[in-house]
């Protein structure tokens, strides 16, 4: 510790420098903090998914709807405990920027597979007995001032979903999460009935298929045997001219990611691209240093410091910049990343999930990325200053 006020002493000299090397690294830093965060909340999303829980869709794509003849079929089923329908609304409050995910479901069937959605039972029943009631997150009634009682109007980007306009919802109940499951529980959507939407579209031109269901929710009686109903809902209907694809509640969700491609391997990759940017700055920045400093490493060798603690200093100067680097970008991280869903497109992609929020664990990992990746870049700098010879470094005065 009796060095550091030297290494804090050179690193001032070049301030501009130093500053903006700090700078860069943190910015890289804050990038990779913000990328294993998305990652993060996917990974906890589908791991805390209920195995009682399986989702069918429609075989090609999430955007072609199914028969509602399908659901009586399903129910029908040895195992399945429980079925509902449940639909992408897309609906906008305001613009864009407002967005926040909602959907249409039957709230009858829904709900009581869903307990970790908390709502007071006064306010449950008075959602169920309003055609246009609607039960929104708590992050939500937040964020836009909601209160129960209050009404608001939501319009759909999907196409067929707009030709009767607007439609009108009144906040029946705002829902939380259960103690202790604030990070796997999203209380950042909206919910409302099915029948509103189907009332709303049904015998309208141009809505086809919009009128039937999205995805089934499906609960089964026995977790254990949830592999042997799934194969068998696929196959009651892979001779129908709508076949379907069902898969657990944690694959569905990492379906609904993939639909953006390889979301996983590009946010990886570009972390991988980041961190060598990192070295590439640091041995830059360490490399000027000591060749700016040949004469004063030569003096210091010859006044009797040892080649090694020469080397040590460097690497010290290495660490001190990490460091400083590692702590700004991740405290950035932790003021931005809660913003993140609110952008128009990473909203329609991280809707589904809780909110963001930079983990302990992820923090501290990125840290320790930094420290690391900037100490060992000043690694050969240092060991070229350890190297080095007196009669070499003072010639070239």
């Amino acid at each position: 510790m009796k060095f550091l006020p030297y290494v804090l002493k050179h690193l001032r000299r070049s301030w501009v420098r130093t500053l903006s090397t700090i700078v860069g690294m943190a910015l890289c830093i804050f990038l990779i903090c913000v990328l294993q965060t998305v990652l993060d909340a996917i990974r906890k999303t589908t791991e805390a998914a209920d195995p009682s829980r399986v989702v069918t869709r429609h075989a090609v794509s999430l955007t072609f709807n199914m028969p509602l003849a399908y659901k009586p079929r399903i129910q029908g089923l040895a195992g399945v405990k429980r079925v509902a329908v449940s639909n992408w609304f897309g609906g906008v409050y305001r613009d864009m920027k407002d967005f926040f995910p909602n959907f249409a479901v039957e709230s009858e069937d829904y709900f009581p597979m869903y307990p970790e959605y908390v709502v007071p039972p006064a306010d449950y029943a008075a959602y169920l007995a309003d055609m246009q009631g609607a039960l929104v997150g708590r992050d939500v009634a937040t964020k836009y001032g909601f209160k129960v009682g209050d009404s608001f109007q939501m319009e759909s980007f999907i196409p067929p979903y707009r030709v009767s306009g607007p439609l009108k919802f009144n906040v029946r109940g705002i829902y939380d999460a259960p103690p202790g499951r604030k990070s796997s529980v999203n209380v950042g959507m909206m919910f409302f009935h099915y029948k509103y939407l189907y009332e709303s579209v049904r015998g309208r031109r141009g809505v086809g298929s919009y009128a039937g269901a999205g995805t089934f929710s499906i609960q089964v009686s026995d977790p254990a045997r949830a592999n042997a109903v799934m194969k068998a809902i696929d196959t009651n209907f892979e001779n129908s001219d709508v076949q379907t694809k069902t898969e657990t509640e944690g694959a569905f969700l990492a379906g609904f990611i993939a639909l953006t491609g390889n979301l996983v391997g590009l946010l990886n990759g570009v972390g991988l691209a980041v961190g060598f940017t990192i070295l590439l700055v640091t041995a830059n920045t360490m490399s000027m240093a000591v060749r700016e400093r040949r004469t004063e490493i030569a003096v210091l060798k010859t006044l009797g410091f040892p080649s090694a603690l020469v080397m040590g200093l460097i690497l010290g100067e290495a660490f001190a910049i990490a460091t400083a680097s590692g702590v700004i970008g991740v405290v950035m991280a932790r003021l931005a990343v809660g913003n993140l869903a609110n952008l128009p497109f990473m909203g329609l992609l991280l809707g589904n999930f809780p909110a963001l929020e930079v983990s302990p664990t992820v923090g501290l990992l990125t840290l320790s990325l930094a420290v690391v990746l900037g100490t060992g870049a000043g690694f050969v700098p240092a060991l070229g200053a350890y190297r080095s010879r007196i009669t070499e470094a003072l010639r070239s005065i």
